[in-house]
């Protein structure tokens, strides 16, 4: 419940539309050690039990017999002036009882002189004897007084086991109940002597969110530090990797462009050098083959004829002047901007550490000198000065007790001891009731005719008469018990236990003038003026400090003491005033943006690179060479003439040596220069918008980073903040609730009143009206048991006369006379 209290701090402490903190750091519940445990007064409760019908049924019982509420004037004059009170008074409120006793009085009288009646009728064998004569209803008789019997003995056994049983749980309640009393009496006076060491134990506990706080500051600056490079990485790396690109544009499109230049100039000497030896060699070619003696020439002449250069490279427009631009670019060393933009902006951690380190150490200063704040806290507490007339007066309540109780236990070791013998007693009695019933049943079934004499019948009616005297002879000690029990556990319940559960007492006590000024409570207690025992009692049952019940609360406010700010507004201020640069990072130097800026208007996206690329699809040489000389090799295996055949060879392998040498050349130089311009063609469309938008993007974030990393900043310090402050409110909450509940609580003597009438009442006074009320029943049903068993006792002995008859159930009328001898 304490840890549920503590969280319900941090939730109310926690402002609303806060702003949603990292979540791998939560403010924790602190623990605190409970150090006031061991001098808690244990809250005692009433304990269900089988037995709680029968304390139910004796509580009506008492409800019934006094129906007179707290003689609250009665009590007054006793308390007050005790020569006061009349006999009448008295009689008039215990009217109930008096009538009790005026019963138990007539028992204790009649039970004995009957006992003497029927002593003398058995001498004079007129009780308990024989049966005259034999009747056809004896059987029906013997019958029911046989069931009459069974049921009484059955009532008493049943009472006695009862009686035993709460005689029983009486000494086993009684004792502890009352070493209870000065046991809480103690504890009560350790609760009030132990609460400066208490009040100072809880103050010392502040070391448990001081050393978590310090724990915390150790950590918050790289914390800070990472928090903010963690959320501007993807913005800073991003804006990097984009002027990285840029920088490679700019490398690669000088590096194609140079290419391309070269490229072009080459091609263009070479298609120069080659275009006198192609006309030379078409010349050669055609008047060989237009010579007649070459047979099947002419279908080759057409295309000897077509033999020319094709693609002319000086009609590409030039990138001289691009060139000429980009001359000496880059100026800087982007590779080295960027790794340094990136190392600046990786350190952020490191500068948070050393940027916080002054004010992390002003904290832990702060620290301290909140440490000597919460001190007041013990030093102010204002107790110990007014506690003394409370300690004063359970010291004289636990020395008063002492001999009270040790005579109540004595006295109480001897009622247990004659509760158990006339318990034992009533159960000698049953056990001769069905020792008696058992054999004298038995003897009659056993006996032929009514009139004989029977062993076991006898015996089954001596065990009745026994059962009979034994009644007779204990009854006025049962009834004395009874009553003396009565008089004590009724007016217990009546007197005191009903006015207290529904607080009579309190308010009697309350009432001014109903006590004399020696046991003025408000005084002893040192209450307040306008307070009163019911009060006090209320406010202490509620959880309420000492402090409130006693006069204290003007001079001593623990809840002005445990207000927050009072400890946090230095440590808070400081924490809040806070400010540190830790965004301002360089991404791309002057130098940088001018030879970007130069690269954007170089003019590389204004070559037409389409002109190069429809002059790379023509062909070196308008007619393949490769094939025009297999063609005239084919055509020197045809021929007749051998000096044909050989100049067709040899022209074969001259075209072959210029493809090889000369074409081959210029063809890769072709392919060289397509790579190039289809780089540059894909990059110039989108050079423009790509360098403007890395640099308004490098612009942009170094611009953003100061300002999103000081928001960062006080976002995390305010979070650092809230967590740090639920610390202390849990800390201030646990103080407070602490004070209240344990080490200064009032709570203490509510809960001592209300187990002394857990003990008196629940556990003592219930078992011992149940005592009596069980033993009553036993006693007062001893009245059928007697007559039943003295009835019964005639029809286990044998009948003088033995008359049979078909007729009436009167005495037989056929009557013989005994034959007697006459005087002459």
């Amino acid at each position: 419940m304490r840890a549920a209290g503590l969280l319900l701090a941090w939730v109310l402490l926690r402002p609303a539309g806060a702003q949603q903190c990292h979540p791998s750091s939560p403010a924790g519940v602190l623990r605190f050690t409970d150090t006031h445990a061991e001098i808690r007064v244990p809250a005692l409760h009433r304990v269900p039990s089988s037995l709680d019908p029968l304390y139910g049924l004796v509580r009506h019982y008492l409800d019934l017999i006094q129906q007179n509420p707290l003689p609250t004037e009665l009590l007054r004059a006793a308390l007050n002036n005790p020569s006061s009170v009349r006999a009448s008074q008295v009689v008039q409120y215990e009217l109930g009882y008096v009538i009790c006793a005026a019963v138990a009085l007539l028992f204790t009288v009649t039970m004995p002189v009957a006992g003497l009646c029927f002593c003398y009728c058995r001498s004079r064998r007129r009780c308990g004897g024989r049966l005259r004569a034999h009747r056809r209803s004896l059987a029906c008789r013997r019958r029911c007084l046989l069931v009459c019997l069974s049921i009484t003995s059955i009532i008493i056994l049943t009472s006695a086991i009862c009686a035993l049983v709460t005689n029983q749980r009486v000494k086993e309640q009684m004792e502890p109940g009352l070493g209870a009393v000065p046991a809480t009496l103690r504890t009560l006076r350790q609760h009030i002597a132990n609460i400066p060491q208490g009040v100072q134990m809880v103050v010392d506990q502040f070391e448990v969110p001081r050393q978590q706080i310090i724990s915390d500051l150790g950590g918050v600056s790289r914390s800070v530090g990472l928090s903010i490079h963690t959320q501007l990485k993807a913005m800073t790396y991003a804006a990097l990797a984009d002027l990285q690109d840029r920088a490679g544009d700019l490398q690669t499109s000088l590096h194609h462009l140079q290419i391309l230049n070269k490229t072009v100039r080459v091609l263009t000497a070479a298609r120069a050098e080659l275009e006198p030896a192609l006309q030379e060699r078409r010349q050669r070619v055609v008047a060989l083959l237009d010579d007649p003696r070459c047979t099947s020439c002419a279908s080759v002449l057409g295309r000897a004829q077509s033999l020319q250069l094709g693609a002319d490279y000086s009609k590409v427009p030039s990138v001289e002047k691009v060139l000429k631009t980009l001359a000496g670019l880059p100026r800087s060393d982007f590779a080295e901007m960027i790794r340094q933009g990136n190392g600046t902006f990786n350190s952020i951690p490191e500068l948070a550490v050393e940027r916080m380190a002054q004010v992390i150490q002003e904290l832990r200063e702060e620290m301290a000198r909140v440490s000597e704040k919460v001190q007041t806290i013990a030093d102010g507490f204002p107790l110990p000065d007014y506690t003394r007339h409370v300690n004063k007066a359970l010291l004289k309540a636990e020395d008063r007790s002492q001999p009270f109780l040790r005579e109540v236990e004595r006295f109480e070791w001897y009622r247990w001891v004659a509760g158990t013998a006339l318990c034992s007693i009533v159960l000698l009695i049953v056990a001769c009731n069905v020792a008696g019933m058992a054999l004298g049943s038995y003897g009659l079934s056993k006996r032929e005719d009514p009139s004989d004499y029977e062993c076991r019948g006898e015996a089954g009616a001596k065990f009745l008469m026994i059962g009979v005297g034994l009644g007779f002879l204990f009854s006025w000690l049962l009834i004395l018990m009874v009553f003396t029990t009565f008089l004590v556990g009724g007016n217990v319940q009546t007197l005191v236990c009903r006015n207290w559960v529904n607080q009579e007492i309190y308010k009697f006590i309350d009432t001014p003038g109903n006590l004399p000024p020696s046991m003025n409570l408000t005084q002893q207690l040192n209450l307040r003026k306008d307070s009163n025992l019911t009060a006090a009692y209320r406010e202490c049952k509620s959880g309420a400090g000492l402090w409130e019940v006693l006069q204290l609360e003007k001079s001593y406010d623990l809840d002005e003491h445990l207000k927050s700010p009072k400890y946090t507004a230095n440590f808070q201020k400081r924490l809040g005033d806070f400010t540190a640069q830790l965004g301002d990072v360089r991404l791309l130097r002057s130098e940088g943006r001018n030879d970007l800026e130069t690269f954007a208007r170089s003019g590389v996206d204004e070559v037409d690179y389409g002109s190069f690329q429809e002059e790379m699809k023509i062909p070196v040489v308008q007619t393949s060479l490769p094939a025009l000389a297999r063609s005239l090799e084919g055509l020197q295996k045809m021929q007749r003439n051998g000096t044909v055949a050989g100049r067709l060879a040899a022209e074969a392998k001259a075209l072959w040596q210029m493809q090889n040498s000369t074409v081959q050349t210029q063809e890769a130089l072709v392919v060289k220069l397509g790579e190039s311009v289809r780089f540059l063609s894909r990059l110039a469309p989108h050079l423009q918008e790509r360098v403007k938008t890395t640099l308004a993007t490098i612009a942009s974030v170094e611009a953003q980073l100061p300002v999103q990393a000081q928001q960062i900043l006080r976002q995390e310090i305010g979070c650092f903040t809230r967590k740090e402050l639920r610390y202390f409110a849990q800390y201030l909450h646990w103080v407070g609730q602490t004070l209240r509940e344990d080490v200064a609580s009032c709570q203490p003597l509510a809960t001592a009143l209300d187990n002394g009438r857990v003990i008196l009442c629940d556990r003592i006074a219930d078992p011992w009206n149940a005592f009596w009320f069980s033993l009553g029943c036993c006693t007062f049903f001893l009245i059928p048991n007697i007559i039943f068993a003295i009835r019964l006792t005639k029809h286990f002995r044998p009948i003088r006369n033995r008359l049979i008859s078909t007729g009436s159930e009167e005495t037989c009328p056929f009557h013989i006379p005994r034959v007697t001898a006459l005087k002459l």
